[in-house]
């Protein structure tokens, strides 16, 4: 008895039917990969991952390095989206592709060009779902002349070397604090910040952009206290992390992270 006798032409085409439908969840899922783009920005160097619209200053400093992204606006989402991580692999593309993945903290937004449609540059522009990486991890997942990549991508927890980290900055009226090497999730949702003399009194910090906070609440000559939630609810309390002798400029590092 052959194969088509066995199953029969209907079966068959049905189950490559259910195939094809497994398939096409994996890729658009909510919880599998999904289809986008990706370029490049700088050089080999990373020279210019720099400070950009989610507020952080050298990322060489404050860990993120090379291993970084900016997203498009349909992806960065007003700031929202900033110090969440990605596994980001080229797809479908084997011309340029090169087989492996890449796990980069979204650190900045890719501006859209209006004046460009977006088979003639504007890869950023609504409602394309785009990555622009460090040129360095471009590479690590396409070659160089292809310039612009169909890819995969899906959400992943971030990993980041020791405790979150609180950069003060402001004057002595105003207080805005950049929330910065944070685990978990990696967006944070939501800042609270407490003085040593305001007893049980957290104060809601309001984002000002990125992932920069602030307040007007007077604080200066107290310890500082902060709760730390991220995207989906889960917070981190840090308690007494700055001392009651801190100033602007300074930084300071939770003992624990998500």
């Amino acid at each position: 008895m052959g194969f088509s006798e066995c199953w029969g032409g209907g079966a068959l085409m049905l189950i490559m039917v259910v195939f094809s439908a497994v398939n096409f969840r994996v890729v658009e899922g909510n919880y599998g990969w999904i289809k986008a783009h990706a370029t490049f920005y700088g050089d080999e160097t990373g020279s210019e991952t720099m400070q950009g619209a989610c507020g952080y200053g050298d990322l060489f400093q404050q860990g993120y390095g090379l291993e970084t992204t900016a997203l498009s606006t349909a992806l960065f989402n007003d700031g929202l989206a900033c110090g969440a991580c990605y596994e980001i692999q080229c797809f479908n593309d084997p011309q340029w592709c090169i087989p492996g993945s890449i796990k980069v903290t979204a650190t900045n937004l890719c501006p859209p060009n209006y004046a460009l449609p977006g088979d003639q540059g504007g890869w950023c522009n609504p409602p394309r779902k785009h990555f622009d990486l460090s040129l360095p991890m471009f590479l690590k997942i396409a070659k160089y002349k292809a310039g612009i990549v169909p890819v995969l991508y899906r959400r992943i927890g971030c990993v980041k070397q020791g405790g979150i980290k609180f950069e003060i900055k402001g004057n002595p009226y105003w207080m805005m604090v950049l929330v910065y090497n944070v685990g978990g999730n990696g967006d944070v949702g939501e800042v609270k910040i407490k003085g040593s003399s305001s007893g049980d009194e957290w104060a809601q910090m309001r984002r000002n952009w990125g992932q920069n906070w602030q307040t007007f609440v007077r604080l200066q000559g107290q310890s500082l206290s902060f709760q730390v939630s991220v995207q989906g609810g889960k917070m981190v309390q840090c308690d007494g992390v700055a001392p009651a002798t801190w100033g602007l400029g300074q930084t300071f590092e939770c003992a624990r992270n998500f």
